[in-house]
């Protein structure tokens, strides 16, 4: 039986993976610790346990360096084990930036990432449409809500092939696109080329969660904006909904 404190077993605990090269867990570990009912910790790349943890985020950065691709190289850290089998069981995994290349690469989610269509490094704030407000990462957006979020990379140009396309369609995956302030997916509001302007995409089951976005940059008006609260607070308002 369980010796933590009644208040203990109420908090939402996040694991933050470091790759060598990863440049936003401290970011993304600060997001977390905005919240009071979550507390997050730092797991180091050759980690294999990942015990007690709601969900893991795998932050921004340039993993191992980037070389060969992005992400090419951390999907054979033996933490990826751990997280492979940890999605499999149900637990709540989301990748942001160089983490969504991880995921990618891992075959946790569906599709691939190119280099930027105008082959040039992107960093700037973008418009997101909420295009699935159900999943766990989501559900305190509205659906079709457009957000304010961050980007910053050189490969953040997704792509899939038609028949992968159409079943993200028919499965609600594609969670964010990009788009005008009027929420409008156009040409000119997509930053990198990316596919039917999609920013983000979760697996069928719904559990695991990557965008190229950065919505720990946007967890605090004094830095800019708040839209980025709303994945922290979807993903403590399901872990907490789920124990009820």
């Amino acid at each position: 039986m369980s010796t933590l404190p009644q208040t203990e077993t109420r908090t939402v605990r996040f694991g933050v993976v470091i790759f060598p090269g990863s440049n936003c867990d401290a970011d993304s570990h600060d997001a977390v610790g905005t919240f009071a009912a979550a507390a997050a910790r730092y797991l180091w790349h050759k980690d294999t346990g990942l015990d007690g943890l709601d969900c893991v985020i795998l932050p921004g950065g340039f993993s191992y360096g980037d070389y060969l691709r992005s992400g090419a190289i951390a999907r054979f850290s033996p933490i990826m084990e751990a997280v492979t089998r940890f999605a499999a069981d149900g637990g709540l995994v989301i990748g942001i930036c160089n983490g969504f290349q991880i995921l990618l690469e891992s075959g946790l989610l569906p599709g691939a990432i190119h280099r930027n269509q105008a082959l040039k490094f992107v960093c700037r704030l973008v418009s997101l449409r909420v295009e699935n407000a159900t999943t766990p990462f989501t559900n305190k957006y509205n659906q079709g809500q457009v957000i304010r979020v961050p980007i910053a990379h050189m490969e953040g140009n997704y792509f899939i092939d038609a028949p992968g396309l159409a079943s993200l369609e028919q499965h609600k995956q594609i969670v964010v696109r990009y788009c005008d302030e009027s929420g409008s997916a156009t040409k000119e509001a997509n930053p990198n080329g990316s596919l039917a302007n999609i920013a983000g995409v979760c697996n069928r089951e719904g559990n695991v969660f990557g965008l190229m976005p950065h919505p720990e940059r946007v967890c605090d008006p004094v830095v800019g904006g708040a839209d980025g609260r709303g994945v922290f607070a979807s993903i403590i308002n399901s872990i907490t909904q789920a124990r009820t």
